[in-house]
């Protein structure tokens, strides 16, 4: 009989998957049985932003295929490199509402708090792919800053965790972090956007469970898939213990051409969310960040797209189309009549 070979990914702790995330181009192309050969044009884009990706993720990419969904996601590409009018590096001017390091407060009621600037995946369309983290990476020792900054605005309910990554802040870390915005009596909710229970389901242990739930916060975790490809046992199972411990389970998706651009693909991955636990909440149109131009699809398309969604679900699956415009005062949902 041959012996079972078992992952990498599913045997080792999330710290260690995390240390050996894939960076060469070569590596991942090996995995997947790509000829780097083929691709001379990832020099300039790497130098740009960085490959990173989790072996967990590579997993779930199909072997062989240059246009797999999953793959184009952390794919660097020539295009990359071309300048295109009106992606900028900023586009939500997310530094114009930057008031302490670490803190950014856009929107009426809640801000976000940059709580690690690691992430375990580069997506190549990231909106902060071009974010100053090093300006706004506070320790725990300076975190009280933004602490007093929303003790000082008793409006403030609720305390987003975003990044880079919040999962990629360890335990203790976001336990010291919690407790202490858990002390701000006018803050009822926080809220973590995530992708690790996708592309590192590891991170979802006990102990992180005791972190996010031993306080007094409404706790909900705002996850991001854009492919129902992407849920697979691993993650179906850490999506379950997370809703199984009370905490409340959402998703956006960035609409991607080549990726996701297809009513068949949307509702499908809207029912497979369904299917783990988790409720469709905001399908993006892409924010026009430099280096992300060829994955835009025009909003004309993407009204049209939803139109057939909206016509394929009920409505309690069928996401919110938006965009997000600098300086505006909440996301713009997009009107589909």
């Amino acid at each position: 009989m041959i012996p079972l070979i078992t992952a990498i990914w599913q045997t080792e702790s999330w710290q260690r998957q995390m240390q050996q995330m894939i960076r060469d181009p070569e590596q991942l192309f090996s995995r997947l049985g790509l000829d780097i050969a083929d691709r001379p044009d990832l020099a300039a884009a790497l130098a740009q932003f960085p490959l990173r990706v989790t072996e967990a993720f590579i997993a779930k990419m199909q072997t062989g295929d240059w246009n797999d969904p999953l793959l184009l996601q952390v794919l660097p590409q020539a295009q990359e490199m071309t300048p295109q009018a009106g992606f900028i590096d900023d586009p939500l001017a997310e530094l114009d509402a930057n008031p302490v390091p670490g803190l950014i407060h856009k929107y009426h009621g809640r801000v976000l708090l940059i709580t690690s600037p690691a992430c375990a995946i580069h997506c190549r369309y990231c909106f902060r792919r071009n974010f100053p983290y090093g300006d706004n990476n506070p320790s725990q020792r300076d975190w009280q800053q933004a602490l007093d900054y929303i003790a000082a605005h008793p409006e403030i309910n609720e305390v987003i965790l975003s990044g880079g990554d919040p999962l990629a802040a360890n335990d203790d870390y976001l336990h010291k972090l919690i407790s202490r915005i858990a002390d701000i009596p006018h803050v009822g909710t926080l809220r973590l956007h995530t992708r690790l229970p996708l592309v590192l389901p590891a991170r979802v242990t006990p102990e992180l469970i005791s972190t996010l739930c031993n306080n007094r916060l409404h706790t909900v975790m705002v996850i991001h898939c854009n492919h129902a490809n992407e849920i697979d046992g691993a993650t179906s199972t850490a999506l379950s213990t997370l809703q199984k411990a009370g905490i409340t389970l959402l998703n956006q998706s960035v609409l991607l051409k080549g990726i996701n651009d297809n009513a068949d693909i949307l509702i499908t991955l809207s029912r497979r969310l369904f299917d783990v636990g988790v409720m469709p909440y905001y399908l993006h149109v892409l924010d026009k960040v430099r280096g992300a131009s060829h994955f835009d699809v025009s909003e004309h398309h993407a009204k049209t797209l939803m139109r057939e969604v909206l016509a394929g679900l009920p409505g309690y699956l069928v996401p919110r189309l938006v965009r997000e415009d600098p300086h505006a005062s909440s996301k713009r949902p997009l009107a589909l009549l």
